[in-house]
């Protein structure tokens, strides 16, 4: 790790240097890439500098601590512990620093959860999980509006589809991507058996119109008359609206709304927020061919989380974390899950930064 700070020190210095040549000076599009790249590695290099500081005020005082004057070697024992504690203390904030900043940590999401195997027992689940994220995003303060709805029969879930939005919510939500899985007695399993059903659950990073254009003539847009559970008519107008993105695929109704205009805006958010996922998801693929032993990225297809409720426990499989609050989380208490996979994920990612010859905090 000392090695690649070292490596970055010497390249803000570089950096520096370059920022006051005349060369530099008179292309503002090279200035503001130095100035830019500086800006990012500032907060790095300003730590590490303090480390190597204390560093050598503990050479200092240990080297008091050998002296002959009684007095002296027990005031500097005494500033050891203080200077020891700020190192651990600057070891640790720069580990923080050094973990490469995810662009999407700050945006608003779109949150889908869908039933999978399991018929309505998987349905129900995943009306638990809505509620479950519901009530995360109510204690975060967030706040959370209901894109599409679609009920089963029984009042569980078919697919639900959500928009969040307050301070990093991606970078709380966004290792919750994955499929979930229940075990657990179905209230109509007369024989007592266990069932397992999965529900899927897809975060996805709000998308600006400035990270995603999309072309009106790339669109067909459909609209239709609103039904509601078990094709009940909802009304009689063409509200409903279907965006088909004739590029990709990509198929977004929405009948929510009464308004025609309001399901088309609605439409649109969570078009761009997968269009931009995929365009995401291409740039990790790339990334991930050229660094092998690449982290995990919690990618909806993988089995991410068990819920037992027969012994209320909740098993992480990527991170082997278990708990027994199988109910504290369902009531929305999703703090210690998500604290432990995020602090797994950002030990795994330091460790690639600080293996890796070809990382630099800033590339002008």
């Amino acid at each position: 790790m000392f090695d690649k700070l070292s490596t970055i020190e010497a390249r803000y210095d570089e950096l520096m240097h370059r920022l006051g040549t005349s060369e530099v000076q008179s292309d503002p599009v090279e200035y503001r890439k130095a100035a830019k790249a500086l800006s990012d590695m500032e907060p790095l290099v300003r730590k590490y500098r303090e480390y190597k500081a204390v560093v050598q005020d503990i050479a200092g005082s240990e080297e008091l601590v050998r002296g002959p004057d009684a007095e002296i070697r027990a005031l500097a024992e005494d500033e050891l512990k203080t200077l020891n504690t700020r190192k651990d203390t600057l070891v640790e904030e720069i580990k923080i620093l050094l973990i490469p900043k995810d662009p999407n940590d700050e945006k608003n999401v779109i949150l889908e959860i869908r039933a999978g195997t399991g018929g309505e027992e998987a349905a129900l689940f995943a009306a638990e999980l809505f509620s479950m994220y519901t009530r995360y995003a109510a204690r975060q303060g967030w706040k959370l509006d209901v894109l599409s709805d679609s009920e089963s029969d029984a009042g569980g879930s078919k697919e639900a589809v959500v928009s969040i939005e307050g301070r990093g919510v991606y970078s709380h939500l966004k290792y919750e991507s994955g499929v979930h899985r229940v075990q657990r007695v179905p209230a109509t399993e007369g024989s007592g058996r266990i069932h397992t059903s999965t529900a899927t659950v897809a975060v996805l990073p709000e998308a600006e119109d400035v990270d995603i254009q999309i072309n009106e003539k790339d669109l067909r847009i459909d609209t239709f008359c609103s039904s509601g559970p078990g094709g009940q008519s909802v009304n009689t107008t063409y509200s409903a609206v279907r965006l088909t993105h004739i590029p990709t695929g990509l198929v977004v109704s929405q009948q929510d709304e009464k308004s025609q205009i309001k399901n088309r805006a609605k439409a649109m958010k969570v078009l761009r927020a997968r269009l931009y996922e995929m365009e995401t998801q291409k740039q990790q693929d790339a990334i991930a061919k050229e660094r092998r032993g690449q982290v995990g990225s919690g990618d909806r297809s993988e089995k991410i989380r068990t819920y037992n409720f027969p012994d209320s426990r909740i098993t992480d499989h990527r991170i082997k974390f278990t708990t027994h609050r199988l109910h504290d989380v369902l009531a929305g208490d999703l703090r210690e899950l998500i604290d432990q996979v995020s602090s797994y994920y950002n030990a795994e990612k330091l460790k690639q930064v600080t293996t890796d010859p070809t990382y630099s905090t800033a590339k002008p």
